[in-house]
Formats: structure tokens, C-alpha cells, sequence
């Protein structure tokens, strides 16, 4: 990099220089010339010539080293032009000068642009946080009234209720986790009353459709948010719910610190398990019927990322499928 630098630096320059080189070298040969013609002594023009050569390779040295400290500052300053803008070198005529007022008029309106996305952006998070909130009283007033119903058409209006309000903590969700900043809140938790807390949410679901929850109980804590981490066992569940019509969903959580979320469902077809975690993605299972958003995974993947807990897929069509989450953290994941 350093090399090519200097030697586009010595393109420039010598082109610079060319028209002056080839104007010294045929007025050179001109005189000499003329001078042996008339039989003129000759050495004047030659030492003219020699000191005149010498005053080209000066200022070609000097112009030289001048536009590579031009060029070594360029290089820093594009390193981090926001902050070394104003370290840039002083024009040395009117067109440097009017280059440099054209960059920094593109510069400004590349910031007030940028002020103006991130206003806009706020004020979108802003209004879907304050609808996320404002959604859930009338689901909860929605809950008070189905509660006075059969139990059969309570069961199926309670079932579509609970899939609603999975979708606005979804929007919820992922408009924390698209903002700059994130409230992650540290803490120690038993792994099991985590999952029992998803497990006890999820029960309704289960029950309606007669799917079975296996889970034996553990006796791992992790240092992690408690929010994100349910968020993440939450959705997890609500897919195994969602893909299974029958048999079973098991919690298994190894001594090795591999919390294993399985199925009997459908499974995942080979060619969609690399794009399963991808934003809005969602498959041939997705598609059918029109079950899938696309974000439940990507969601998962990117809470999972914030707080660095592995998670992997393996799945087999017709059979099911296992996600694991790697919460084993050295000097975090402790036994009771």
C-alpha cells in the first residue's frame, strides 16, 4: 500500500514536469546544434544546460516530497474524515481551493442528512413503542370478556388472542433490538425458573393442542438478561407450538450447558436451514399457509448475538427439529 501510493505520487509529479522536460531536452539539442553550426564554443550551452538540469531535478525533489506529505495526510484524514476534516492541507490555488469548498458543502449535507434520518428514525421508534403499549389494553379488556364464554369458543378466541399478542411483542422486541441502544441488565438466574416461567406462558397452547411438554428441570444459573433470554426461549416455544400438530416438545438441559428445544413437528427443509436466522426469511414451512413473518429467528439470532449465547439448528423433514443454545459461560454458569 505504501509502495503503490509513492509510486502513483512519482506518476503524477513526473507528469506534471513533462512538458517542461521535453521543452529542456529539444531547446538543448536546438542550441547545440545552432552553436556547432556557426562554430560557436560550445561548452556555455553545455554548462547551461547542466546547471538548468540540476535546477529541474531540485524542484522535481522538492515537488516530490511535497505531494507525499500531501498524499500521507489525505491517507489520514480519509481514515477518519469526520473528526481530522479541518487538518486538511491549505489549498494552494483556486482550484484546490474550490475543490475543497465543494467537499466540505457535500460533507455538511451528508451530516444534516444523516441528523434528518436519525430524527425520522427516532420518531418512528417513538410512535410504534407508544401503539406496542397502547395495543395491549384492549387485548387485556378482549381477555376479560372472552373469560364469560363457552369453554369451547373460549379456548379457540384464547388461542388467537395469545397468537396476537406474541405478534405486537414481537414489534416490540425488534424495535429494541434495531435501536443503538440496548438495556441489558445482568444478572444471576436459575435456568429453570426461566424456563418454567416460558413453559407455564405457553401451557394454554399445549393443552389446546394436545401436544405434549417434556421438561425434567435443572439446576444451572447463568448470568444473562432475563428479558432477551426469555424472549429468546419464548420464541423458540411458540415455533415449536406452531409446527407441531402432534406427539411432543421436550426441554433438555445438558450438564455441558446445551439447553436443547425439541420437536416432533415438520421439521426443516436441508436447502432452508442456512437462512432460517436471515431477516425475513421464511421458507417452505413459512409459506404454507402463511404462517411465518420471517422475523421470530431473526430476532432470536440477534438477541441470542447481544448476549452471547450461541444458537444452532439440526432438523430433518417429517421428524422434528432441535435448537440448541450454548449457555455455558466460563466463570458464569454455576452449579446449586
Amino acid at each position: 500500500m505504501e509502495s503503490d501510493r509513492k509510486r502513483k505520487v512519482l506518476k503524477d509529479v513526473f507528469r506534471r514536469y513533462m512538458a517542461a522536460i521535453l521543452f529542456y531536452v529539444v531547446s538543448s539539442v536546438v542550441n547545440y546544434v545552432i552553436f556547432m553550426v556557426y562554430g560557436v564554443e560550445t561548452e556555455p550551452i553545455i554548462y547551461a544546460g547542466i546547471l538548468v538540469l540540476f535546477c529541474f531535478i531540485f524542484l522535481f525533489i522538492k515537488d516530490y516530497v511535497k505531494e507525499q506529505k500531501k498524499a500521507e495526510n489525505r491517507e489520514r484524514i480519509l481514515t477518519d474524515v469526520e473528526s481530522q476534516w479541518r487538518e486538511v492541507n491549505e489549498p494552494e490555488n483556486f482550484v484546490e481551493e474550490d475543490y475543497q469548498k465543494m467537499i466540505s458543502l457535500l460533507g455538511e449535507r451528508i451530516r444534516n442528512l444523516e441528523d434528518d434520518f436519525s430524527n425520522k428514525r427516532t420518531d418512528m421508534m417513538d410512535y410504534y413503542t407508544t401503539w406496542v403499549h397502547q395495543i395491549k389494553t384492549p387485548i387485556a379488556v378482549m381477555k376479560l370478556y372472552i373469560g364469560n364464554m363457552g369453554d369451547e369458543e373460549k379456548r379457540d378466541l384464547s388461542a388467537e388472542l395469545f397468537r396476537i399478542e406474541q405478534y405486537v411483542d414481537m414489534v416490540l422486541q425488534y424495535l429494541r433490538l434495531e435501536s443503538e441502544s440496548n438495556d441489558l441488565v445482568i444478572k444471576e438466574y436459575p435456568v429453570d425458573e426461566l424456563i418454567r416461567e416460558c413453559i407455564r406462558k405457553f401451557a394454554p397452547q399445549f393443552i389446546g393442542k394436545k401436544i405434549k411438554m417434556d421438561y425434567k428441570g435443572t439446576d444451572l444459573v447463568i448470568s444473562t438478561d432475563k428479558k432477551w433470554f426469555i424472549c429468546i426461549l419464548e420464541q423458540l416455544l411458540s415455533n415449536a407450538v406452531k409446527y407441531t400438530q402432534h406427539g411432543s416438545v421436550s426441554i433438555e438441559v445438558t450438564e455441558d450447558g446445551k439447553l436443547n428445544i425439541s420437536d416432533t413437528g415438520m421439521g426443516i427443509a436441508k436447502e432452508d436451514l442456512p437462512r432460517i436466522f436471515e431477516k425475513g426469511y421464511t421458507g417452505s414451512n413459512g409459506r404454507l399457509g402463511q404462517k411465518s413473518s420471517g422475523l421470530g429467528l431473526y430476532l432470536c439470532k440477534k438477541a441470542a448475538q447481544m448476549i452471547s449465547v450461541p444458537i444452532s439448528v439440526k432438523s430433518e423433514p417429517g421428524k422434528g427439529s432441535t435448537f440448541t443454545l450454548n449457555i455455558y459461560q466460563e466463570k458464569q454458569l454455576k452449579l446449586n
